[in-house]
């Protein structure tokens, strides 16, 4: 299961979407979310699919490494599923008990499964094609108007960045952290909630242990190298649109509109 979550990981291949610039793609993610809200029927979502499918396509990045990212987040979907259909009212189609599944129950839930995993999806192909270093620079350019007004927009950029590239490494040192607990007899598979729950308090401890000692030799990496934030700071590759940011502005401008005039009429 830890080696199924693949956010904040970076695919390294070579793909239009990849050399786009980094704040055309986090634009272009708020823009996808915000749309996504925006979209109130199927026909919208089928339109939003068939976009997303083929930025995934000129990706490169494998649908089933996407896929396997969706794996922990199962039970999420299922829950918010079940959740729907049993407590959204309307005309009653089955009846399980006292448990009722209605016609408006079951459009909400599949809507709302629909909504969330290509959201999840969507946001995921920007990490997944952009590098963090790219990533920390695109929102702290994105962010720079702010720091007139006295928003620290490097610290922001930074500490995002240091969240998402850190992610994997956590994950890995879980991951570690399990096998040396299972190569001691600890069981994490077998009996009820209560006793799972119970069987994960080893491996929190040392996570949060190892987390802390991370956070730590990172921050004495940053002092040794005189690191005092943005102020002063030059960059080795300036970042600059081209003629390809350029196509994709128009694209997802259009894109835009048109899910706005299916809203619309």
């Amino acid at each position: 299961m830890i080696r199924d979550i693949t956010i904040g990981q970076y695919y390294s291949c070579e793909s239009v979407i990849h050399r786009l610039d980094a704040r055309l793609k986090i634009m272009a993610a708020l823009f996808f979310i915000v749309e996504l809200f925006i979209v109130n029927d199927f026909i919208g979502f089928a339109v939003c699919a068939v976009c997303l499918a083929l930025v995934v396509k000129v990706s490169k990045v494998p649908f089933s490494f996407i896929m396997r990212g969706m794996k922990p987040i199962l039970l999420i979907l299922i829950f918010t599923f079940c959740l729907n259909i049993f407590m959204v009212k309307g005309e009653v189609l089955f009846r399980i008990g006292f448990l009722k599944i209605t016609d408006a129950g079951l459009y909400t839930a599949a809507f709302m499964a629909i909504r969330l995993v290509m959201l999840i999806i969507g946001t995921s192909l920007l990490t997944f094609t952009t590098k963090p270093i790219n990533l920390t620079d695109g929102i702290e350019s994105l962010l720079n108007p702010f720091r007139h007004i006295g928003v620290p927009t490097h610290e922001l950029a930074m500490m995002m960045s240091i969240a998402l590239r850190f992610i994997p490494t956590l994950l890995e040192e879980t991951d570690k952290i399990i096998k040396a607990q299972q190569a001691r007899g600890a069981d994490f598979e077998t009996g009820n909630i209560i006793r799972r729950a119970k069987a994960l308090v080893p491996i929190l401890v040392p996570l949060f242990v190892s987390a802390f000692r991370i956070a730590q030799d990172l921050a004495m990496a940053m002092e040794a190298r005189c690191y005092k934030g943005g102020k002063g700071r030059t960059r080795m590759h300036q970042m600059k649109l081209c003629r390809i940011d350029y196509i994709a502005i128009v694209l997802l401008v259009l894109f835009f509109a048109a899910v706005i005039l299916m809203r619309v009429f």
